[in-house]
């Protein structure tokens, strides 16, 4: 009796392995298939992007594609103007999280857990491009408007609510000891956090900053708007959709993907130079927070 029910536990066990792997496999290729159309695509010929058809893989590569992606489109300056926007926007998230997620773990003040509140709630609200009109009608007001210096304020401004959030749960971590010891030898409550507080949230930093370097980097409608006066300015996002217009009368669809693939290099790049600390400052910061 005993066995046999250790043989159903066993099986069903199994089984919901079996479920639960399956449904990472299928979320796998939904995930990686984009990824590998487009690299396979930007080897391919116009034509055969064009006419479509079930094969994944190019019947002749042509790497062709890729001197021409380079030639047509101004990828050294391109590139530059990312890594600039990226860098500042991350910059910008760092500070202001990493403070912010500070004091509303350490500082008490009055309407603290509602204002976290209130802040947390934007995580699950996007309003997207019915923000745009107003917030690019303010820029042109202060004459942010044909530079990238708008839209990093504004991606500064806009992606705050998640990393606070992870940086508040990392401190949870933090033991309260750090900052009465802190006190005694005479600090402040800002001289603590720099001092002593600062270089321990490295892993939810790391975490933070690579978060807010990818999503600049892959910003798109705000850098394709701010920069319509000013092509010069253009990151590779915005750079790289362009190609597609550069065909002889129909869409040089194997341009734009030989560009995105190039594009995609960088943060591919700093994502495995980061990947353990944004792994370890991810579920420490969401776990205890």
């Amino acid at each position: 009796m005993m066995m046999e029910k250790l043989k159903e536990r066993k099986a069903s066990k199994l089984i919901g392995y079996g479920i639960i792997y399956t449904c990472l496999i299928i979320l796998t290729l939904f995930t990686i298939y984009p990824i590998l159309y487009v690299v396979f695509g930007s080897f391919k010929t116009n034509q055969e992007l064009v006419l479509g058809g079930s094969n994944l893989l190019p019947t002749q590569f042509n790497f062709s594609n890729y001197i021409e992606a380079w030639k047509l489109a101004n990828f050294g300056r391109y590139t530059l103007n990312s890594v600039f926007l990226s860098t500042m926007v991350m910059l910008g998230i760092l500070i202001v999280s990493s403070m912010a997620g500070y004091c509303m773990a350490r500082r008490d003040f009055f309407g603290k857990e509602f204002l976290y509140g209130l802040l947390i709630s934007f995580m699950f609200i996007n309003i997207g491009s019915v923000s745009l009109r107003p917030l690019f009608e303010l820029a042109v007001k202060i004459n942010l408007h044909k530079s990238l210096w708008g839209v990093i304020l504004i991606c500064i401004g806009m992606g705050q609510a998640t990393n606070i959030f992870l940086v508040r749960g990392y401190m949870a971590s933090v033991p309260k000891e750090l900052d009465e010891a802190a006190a005694i030898d005479g600090c402040g409550f800002f001289q603590t956090f720099y001092i002593i507080i600062l270089p321990v949230l490295k892993p939810i930093l790391a975490t933070v900053a690579l978060l807010s370097f990818r999503g600049a980097w892959n910003e798109y409608i705000l850098a394709q708007v701010f920069t319509m006066s000013n092509p010069a300015m253009r990151p590779l996002t915005a750079g790289v959709i362009a190609l597609k217009s550069t065909g002889d009368g129909a869409a040089a669809w194997n341009i734009m993907f030989a560009g995105s693939a190039m594009s995609i290099i960088p943060i591919l790049v700093i994502y495995l130079l980061a990947s353990k600390y944004f792994m370890t400052g991810l579920t420490e910061g969401a776990v205890k927070g």
